[in-house]
């Protein structure tokens, strides 16, 4: 059964009115969604806790994710832990539920921080939902022992102090500092009213650039085209199959379509790049240039 409307005030206010269940009602609710899967004990179970699911999404506010979002994606994860809950195990559903709404959230708000996708790992998230907080922690000690402490000597201490690298810590403050914008946003102060994008720079190649690489090209392919006319049939066939597929055959499987050995397949083909590279000779400079 899935779980209506998350959204809005009326699920707050009609969260806070739910009934409170005891150890033992709790029990055999969670035994007829498991057992019977019986529809009515898991809605009765998850509106009673869904006033723990609203609580936990208030706490991440901060992150600027909107706050009916947030319940809903808490909502989602009361209902993933009612599905997976095991009554025989001894533990109070609100205990195992935490864990599930607070990863809900978290995937959440991590997915939409930024266009750039944050991470998903432990570590990550740990690290993500830590940083600020660790970071004031190990200022204020640093300004209590009268110790100056730069910011690469502030970033190893939060990465000692969360378990994780220092390459990580550094690449999160990069992110979490940073915010996103659009390239086609006006630049500040520009009376012609041009887009960031404008100033980006081409990395394609300039017109006059791909005309002269495609003449240069041109020529490379009919000189190639000529040194592989003083070939044979067969040596052209050995050249084609090992040197001008996305993936060349092997000597072995040449030799058996020519039947002939491998060996003599190799030497052929010695024979064929040997004949190629005189007749390419003519060129001289030229070739070596466009080759290089």
């Amino acid at each position: 059964m899935a779980y209506q409307d998350f959204s809005g005030n009326l699920v707050i206010k009609k969260a806070m009115k739910a009934e409170l269940l005891d150890a033992d009602t709790e029990l055999g609710l969670a035994r007829a969604w498991r057992d019977d899967r019986d529809e009515t004990a898991l809605h009765r179970l998850v509106n009673a806790y869904m006033r723990l699911a609203i609580s936990m999404a208030m706490k991440f506010k901060r992150y600027g994710i909107p706050i009916n979002d947030l319940v809903q994606e808490a909502g989602l994860g009361l209902m993933k832990a009612a599905e997976k809950f095991d009554p025989d195990r001894g533990v109070r559903f609100s205990t195992y539920a935490v864990w599930w709404i607070k990863a809900s959230i978290q995937d959440h708000v991590m997915r939409n921080w930024s266009m750039v996708r944050t991470g998903s790992t432990s570590s990550q998230k740990s690290l993500f939902f830590n940083l600020k907080r660790v970071q004031a922690q190990v200022e204020r000690d640093a300004r209590q022992q009268d110790d100056t402490l730069d910011q690469h000597q502030i970033a190893q201490r939060i990465a000692t102090e969360i378990g994780v690298s220092l390459g990580d810590v550094e690449m999160m403050q990069g992110r979490m500092a940073g915010a996103d914008f659009s390239l086609n946003a006006v630049q500040g102060g520009d009376e012609d009213g041009r887009e960031w994008i404008d100033v980006l720079e081409d990395e394609n190649a300039q017109g006059a650039q791909r005309i002269d690489d495609t003449h240069d090209q041109i020529h490379l392919r009919n000189w190639l085209i000529e040194a592989m006319e003083k070939l044979t049939d067969r040596e052209k066939l050995i050249l084609r199959q090992r040197k001008l597929r996305d993936k060349g055959r092997t000597l072995e499987v040449i030799g058996k379509e020519l039947g002939i050995s491998k060996e003599r397949v190799r030497q052929l083909e010695v024979a064929a790049l040997a004949k190629m590279r005189k007749a390419l000779e003519v060129h001289g400079a030229e070739v070596r240039q466009l080759i290089h």
